[in-house]
């Protein structure tokens, strides 16, 4: 048996079936035994029932009790959540984080200033070597104003190459 049948047993017993399916449940239990046993199980619990809805009736409004029982409540402590404790990589996280974060800005505020010289440098001198002719080195004095050019002409690997030649 489903339980829409069950339901439908139940539904009869309280008398809340419309007269024609109160007949289809009347003819269903008289060919089915088990459709029986059940509907004298409901009649059984129905009639034990009856005799415990005796009603209680409090001293006070129910509104007075049910903010006896709110207040109650409320008074009791709770107790505090437990957190746990921070793991060391956490704790050592915390730190290192802003400290990272503050490095990598100070190391991009020297690599920019370095390159295009933002921050000018009063007094300063600037060296600098060609790429192109590794024997000329440029010098400027910026306080002084001067401005030197080194040129090592012959190139160190020319002066080796003419004097084994001039000895001989």
């Amino acid at each position: 048996m489903n339980y829409e049948d069950q339901l439908k047993l139940q539904a009869y017993l309280d008398g809340e079936l419309p007269e024609a399916e109160a007949r289809e449940v009347a003819n269903w239990l008289a060919k089915d035994r088990e459709a029986v046993a059940l509907h004298a199980e409901l009649r059984n619990t129905r009639q034990a029932m009856v005799g415990l809805e005796i009603g209680t009736e409090l001293p006070e409004s129910r509104e007075f009790f049910w903010s006896k029982i709110e207040r109650e409540i409320e008074g009791v402590e709770r107790p505090a959540p437990v957190r746990p404790a921070p793991s060391m990589f956490a704790a050592w996280r915390r730190v290192l984080r802003p400290a990272a974060a503050f490095a990598a800005l100070v190391i991009a505020a020297v690599v920019v200033n370095n390159e295009f010289n933002i921050v000018g440098r009063p007094g300063v001198a600037k060296l600098e070597a060609s790429r192109s002719d590794p024997g000329t080195f440029t010098y400027h004095d910026f306080s002084a104003g001067a401005t030197l050019v080194w040129l090592s002409y012959p190139a160190e690997e020319e002066v080796a190459q003419i004097q084994p030649a001039s000895f001989q």
